[in-house]
């Protein structure tokens, strides 16, 4: 079986919630083709470069997929048929990456900074 990452952005009035349910589909999908999702992250409401359909935000999601090719068309194809996805992308790789994602480890890095308290913006 191929290596997959695959990026979702998804409609920004749609909730957090829906956003996860998305997710959990897509892994359902890759699992009934006989692949499996090693690792899935939310990366949350985050703004987009340039409207997108309307849409100046986005929900944003990137999948660790292992699974054969025709199970990766098929989820493709339930996604350009989903009214609530903007755009998806599917990147063949060499191996997974299963650690926490740049955008996700900048986020719990400025977290978990120290806050200068004589600092005013």
């Amino acid at each position: 079986m191929a290596l997959y990452e695959h990026v979702v952005i998804s409609r920004q009035d749609i909730s957090p919630q829906q956003a996860e349910a998305l997710n959990d589909t897509l892994k359902a999908l890759i699992e009934q083709g006989g692949g499996s999702v090693a690792k899935i992250e939310y990366w949350g409401l985050r703004n987009l470069t340039y409207r997108i359909k309307k849409n100046r935000k986005g929900h944003y999601s990137l999948l660790a997929i292992d699974a054969p090719a025709a199970a990766v068309q098929e989820m493709e194809r339930q996604l350009s048929i989903n009214e609530d996805v903007l755009r998806y992308m599917t990147v063949r790789v060499e191996e997974l990456d299963l650690e926490l994602s740049p955008i996700l480890a900048r986020r719990d890095r400025d977290r978990d900074r120290p806050r200068d308290e004589n600092f005013q913006a």
